[in-house]
């Protein structure tokens, strides 16, 4: 009896990981099939054009590495543009450069020199573990104690509190002090909020590089892995599943929590709205964690006013629940044990790979993940 399968490798989800694995899988000389439950390809990365501008639809992202080898393979795939992540912050008004550097602390206290921003900068920091020391405590609880200690009050109130706060739905007091172990600070005049060799945007928006990844691949799009669970399982010798861990055990041990995004669109008849691609709206008393102006991303100085008109989005923070996107993993006590139980499921599945955001209950950035992808 012949029991020969149709597919080698059959890919659930059609984002980064799965369109990369699927590039190399066919380098490979395999039969692959990828199919995803959404109405596109890319996954988070799927870009909408409007007015002939690529909106980034699930939010922004950017590519930036330092693996050379990473970066050539992705402008093998397409041509990656200048983009510098450099966003703005705007509290009550007032706009100041991240990451924090010379200019924003030029903004927040007038200062001229580095040995000014670091002095003003030591005694916050000193204030915050004085104050500590006096409460008998010797380890940040929490993550204000934390960012207290690592850039002081003025900077906390201002650029960190709010919009923590709306991105997570808790209080500083009560989210853990390890989601902000270290924050960029640097003493020079430097916008850059990466500081990687590389990084852009790819010439024409994220669905040509997935498109490129997944050329000459079969693609089955509006197709849920769990309506016909059978029937993709014995498709092929073996799974690359990129969904929810917790899903694909049925949620045997309850459910892992997510943030989420809400997104608010509008095309304006106007050629520039706020003169950059993000601003973080860091004020607790406004709704939205950030403005994303979309034709930033791929146009550059003058060539914005070529385009007669822009997209922005609002974002809004929100709990997850079944039914919307999960975004960020909550990766406090509780879900990283829960996470532990899903995965000695998985390490007992010889037939699956289970990778990616999701799968593996973890935050990736886009260059991590080929880098990941072309070690297998």
């Amino acid at each position: 009896m012949n029991n020969k399968k149709d597919y080698d490798l059959l890919i659930v989800g059609a984002g980064i990981y799965g369109a990369t694995a699927a590039y190399k899988a066919k380098q490979e000389g395999k039969r692959c099939l990828v199919i995803d439950i959404r109405p596109h390809l890319g996954g988070n990365i799927y870009c909408e054009n409007v007015e002939g501008i690529n909106v980034h639809k699930y939010g922004a992202h950017i590519f930036h590495t330092s693996n050379k080898r990473v970066w050539e393979f992705a402008n093998g795939i397409v041509e990656f543009n200048r983009y510098t992540n450099s966003p703005i912050a705007n509290y009550q008004g007032k706009q100041y450069n991240l990451p924090f550097n010379m200019n924003t602390f030029y903004q927040m206290w007038g200062v001229l020199t580095p040995e000014e921003a670091r002095q003003k900068i030591d005694e916050q920091r000193q204030e915050a573990l004085t104050r500590m020391r006096n409460d008998g405590i010797t380890e940040p609880r929490n993550l204000e104690e934390q960012a207290l200690l690592l850039i002081g009050k003025d900077i906390y109130e201002t650029l960190i509190k709010g919009y923590t706060e709306k991105q997570w739905g808790r209080k500083c007091t009560d989210l853990p002090a390890f989601i902000i172990k270290r924050l960029p600070v640097r003493f020079v005049h430097d916008n850059n909020y990466f500081s990687d060799r590389y990084q852009g945007i790819p010439i024409g928006g994220y669905n040509k590089l997935i498109d490129g990844l997944l050329d000459g691949i079969e693609t089955h799009v509006n197709t849920n892995f769990f309506e016909d669970r059978q029937h993709w399982e014995n498709i092929a010798d073996h799974i690359l599943y990129t969904g929810k861990i917790d899903e694909f055990f049925d949620y045997r041990f309850g459910q892992l929590e997510w943030r989420s995004v809400r997104f608010e669109q509008e095309t304006l008849d106007m050629p520039n709205y706020q003169g950059n691609a993000v601003m973080n709206f860091t004020d607790a008393n406004v709704p939205y964690t950030r403005i994303i102006e979309h034709k930033h991303f791929e146009m550059f100085g003058d060539e914005v006013y070529q385009c007669p008109k822009t997209v922005i989005s609002w974002e809004y923070s929100s709990e997850w629940h079944p039914g919307i996107e999960p975004f960020y993993t909550v990766n406090d006590e509780r879900n990283n044990q829960l996470y532990t139980k899903y995965k000695e499921l998985a390490d007992q599945e010889p037939h699956v790979t289970f990778g990616g955001r999701l799968a593996e209950y973890k935050y990736y950035d886009m260059a991590p993940i080929i880098e990941k992808i072309m070690q297998f």
